[in-house]
């Protein structure tokens, strides 16, 4: 029998789909030995190990393909209590009144952007737009000189990438990270010197009860807020247009009323998140379907596949501007619910309403994508679109 899901095809990059429909529908449990590793798809069963973390645990990555030195020392890799620790003082950096200046300069930044988009009849959305707006948000969110954004994007890209043929991370995707975090540990090491009203410093200087983020701390959540904000936000514009590029009618609408632009977004978080698995590791084990699983096994829970299950959203392939999908799982669920989720929202929703308000009706000027080989993420390399 074919394996249903090989995570290290280029097929499951560009459209993973049809496999996590026949996962869902013949495998809800399912064990990969290509990649060593369970396989939970319908929502149910997802959002359920989300939440339970005493079970299926963190502790040791939540990438499939795990950055070295990252695990227990971020948000997305830690449990309770520790876990708790971290999110309360990340969470003063992150509150929601420091966002508001941020969300007008992403929106200025993508009103730049559009300008010199629209003045030619094909551009690529992922560089002309999507990196743009966030690299520049996210460096000046931080307090950062700007860069290349193309540059960055590259160095991020590469951290999360995967290399396929061997099944795991290569050194050149390893110094990717290794890089993006010492740049980012001699601006924390600069702003313990000289604070500012950026998010580096909030983060040095967060305290509850005189308990403060370490060093190492500071600079992993620092470095995967760079790599979750520049790629997962990026890719999601770029995979949210896309879709807007094949629906001419979703575009129309958007035109006539901005205000759907909140429903637009929830429901492309839903359809087309680009945070498409994490992995977990069992703390005990659990039999499901019949099927046993043994402590100490990896789990892979699949959001992408979680957020089509026909069970929890009825006619899930279908993208429904008015569907309001409460509960997706766009940015997880239970302890792991994405700390800069209002953040990506508030950006997302300021963008888009630019890029729709100036943009010509466009659509896709090539329909065959080329994707970043990702066993986690999904993301299109390039989107050329054309008006």
């Amino acid at each position: 029998m074919n394996e249903p899901i090989n995570l290290y095809s280029k097929e499951i990059d560009a459209d993973p789909f049809p496999a996590y429909q026949r996962l869902r529908d013949e495998f809800p449990c399912y064990w990969s030995e290509s990649a060593g590793i369970w396989f939970l798809s319908r929502y149910a069963d997802v959002a359920g190990a989300a939440v339970d973390w005493e079970t299926y645990s963190s502790l040791s990555g939540n990438l499939i393909d795990e950055i070295p030195g990252r695990s227990g020392g971020t948000l997305g890799t830690t449990d309770p209590p520790f876990h708790d620790r971290l999110r309360r003082l990340a969470n003063h950096a992150f509150a929601r009144k420091n966002l508001a200046e941020v969300v007008d300069h992403a929106e200025a930044v993508a009103r730049r952007a559009v300008h010199e988009c629209a003045s030619g009849g094909s551009f690529d959305f992922v560089s002309s737009f999507s990196s743009k707006v966030t690299v520049d948000t996210i460096l000046h969110m931080l307090g950062l000189p700007q860069r290349d954004p193309a540059e960055i994007r590259s160095k991020v890209v590469l951290s999360i990438s995967t290399d396929k043929a061997n099944k795991g991370r290569s050194v050149e995707m390893n110094e990717a990270f290794a890089q993006i975090s010492d740049f980012l540990g001699e601006a924390v090491a600069m702003r313990r010197r000289e604070p500012a009203d950026d998010l580096i410093t909030r983060l040095a200087e967060a305290e509850i009860d005189g308990d403060a983020l370490t060093e190492r701390e500071i600079v992993l959540t620092t470095a995967m807020f760079v790599v979750a904000g520049v790629e997962s936000l990026s890719s999601f514009m770029s995979i949210f247009a896309m879709n807007l590029a094949q629906m001419s009618d979703v575009q129309s609408s958007l035109r006539k009323d901005p205000a759907l632009m909140k429903l637009a977004i929830e429901e492309s978080l839903r359809f087309n998140t680009s945070a498409q698995r994490f992995k977990r590791v069992l703390t005990r084990d659990v039999e499901l379907y019949g099927q046993q699983m043994r402590k100490g096994e990896f789990v892979v829970l699949a959001y992408g596949s979680a957020n089509r299950d026909e069970r929890q959203f009825p006619d899930a392939n279908k993208y429904d501007l008015h569907r309001n999908p409460k509960g997706h799982l766009g940015f997880g669920t239970g302890k792991h619910f994405c700390i800069g989720n209002d953040f990506a929202r508030m950006v997302m929703e300021r963008a888009m309403n630019v890029f729709i308000e100036k943009m010509p009706q466009f659509g896709l000027e090539e329909t065959k994508l080329d994707w970043v080989p990702s066993s986690n993420f999904r993301s299109p390399i390039t989107l050329q679109l054309v008006t």
